[in-house]
């Protein structure tokens, strides 16, 4: 190993040194990175590999499964089933929680994750991800489903692996966001990061703009105040970013600053949201919050979230603080019924919100 350069076993000691729950937690860290390396050298085989294109299956989510959906489920499982850190699992994959075999070790830890984030754009050689958050429990009896049915600000570690030009691991414990680099020389993940802190001015936004006939009023407000630019209220242009891989969108805000928002609709109301709760809107709220942004429902805090279900659905923005928060205050005004009649180039004199 290089010297002079922090890796990711020696940052663990270093921030999780201690108490054996603590140590526990660290090694749990080092299995995933494990698992994400092994995913990183999957991806990277692409079209060789055989591992592309689509099963004839879908999931719990009703979404088609990829093999790589499948693939990369398995790895992180029998990464992390045998170390004795684990009392469960739940995945994106699984309709129920993934109980630890009995012949293996249990801990005190569970695990969420969402093994390939932006799976849809795997066959086209762009970025993905792994998202993953971890819970703590108080012994280590066999999971249930309750256990993990707990806020966000429960959450004792959250990250997520990107799969681009480089692999990248980020990675929060409570104490500010981290980025490690895989050297593929050695093997190891680098700090190459530390302590990321997301700007809190932005002219970046990210939103999938074909589904704008369901927002609700403040999103169209917030952006179509976004559209007019330098001419319009916001005195200043914007650009907007869709890569359909929240990973991909994630790090490009915590990065250079920016919004991120698959808000509330009305397409189904069953479905409040698009993203999962438990791993997917947790562990990016924990990670953003922790490199200075917010995250929030639009109408309130997402790690102060409630769950009731494994696969629960919420609306999800978050980013640069001032731009959450005036989408925040769009809906606090559209719900109370004082939001200002709105004049924007775009539609002339005609408020979205007159009745």
């Amino acid at each position: 190993m290089r010297t002079g350069r922090t890796t990711l076993g020696k940052f663990v000691i270093e921030q999780l040194g201690g108490s054996s729950d603590q140590s526990d937690l660290g090694a749990l860290l080092i299995d995933v990175a494990a698992a994400v390396k092994s995913i990183s050298a999957m991806l990277a085989k692409g079209a060789l590999g055989g591992y592309l294109g689509s099963l004839e299956v879908e999931n719990v989510q009703g979404e088609v499964q990829k093999k790589l959906d499948v693939l990369t489920n398995d790895v992180v499982i029998a990464q992390c089933e045998w170390g004795g850190q684990l009392s469960g699992m739940v995945s994106e994959e699984l309709e129920l929680l993934y109980q630890i075999p009995s012949g293996n070790p249990r801990g005190k830890f569970l695990l969420l994750f969402d093994p390939l984030d932006g799976s849809s754009n795997v066959d086209f050689n762009v970025s993905v991800g792994t998202i993953f958050s971890v819970l703590a429990k108080e012994n280590n009896e066999p999971a249930v489903t309750e256990d993990f049915l707990k806020p966000g600000t429960s959450q004792v570690a959250a990250g997520y692996a990107i799969y681009g030009p480089s692999t990248m691991l980020v990675l929060t414990i409570g104490r500010g966001t981290h980025g490690f680099t895989l050297d593929r020389e050695d093997g190891n993940f680098i700090l190459t990061h530390p302590k990321i802190q997301i700007p809190e001015e932005t002219a970046e936004y990210s939103i999938n703009t074909s589904n704008s006939r369901f927002w609700e009023p403040p999103i169209f407000r917030y952006i179509a105040e976004c559209k007019a630019g330098a001419t319009g209220e916001r005195e200043r242009d914007f650009n907007m970013r869709w890569v359909a891989s929240m990973v991909a969108e994630v790090h490009r805000i915590i990065l250079r600053g920016g919004i991120f928002m698959y808000p509330r609709d009305t397409r189904d109301p069953s479905k409040p949201g698009k993203l999962r709760l438990l791993y997917e809107a947790n562990p990016m709220a924990l990670i953003v919050e922790q490199a200075g942004g917010w995250a929030s429902t639009g109408r309130g805090r997402i790690l102060d979230m409630q769950p009731h279900s494994i696969h629960e659905r919420i609306p999800v923005i978050l980013g640069s603080r001032n731009e959450v928060d005036r989408v925040e205050r769009y809906h606090a005004e559209y719900d109370s019924g004082t939001d200002a009649p709105f004049e924007s180039p775009l539609f002339g004199e005609r408020s979205l919100y007159l009745d």
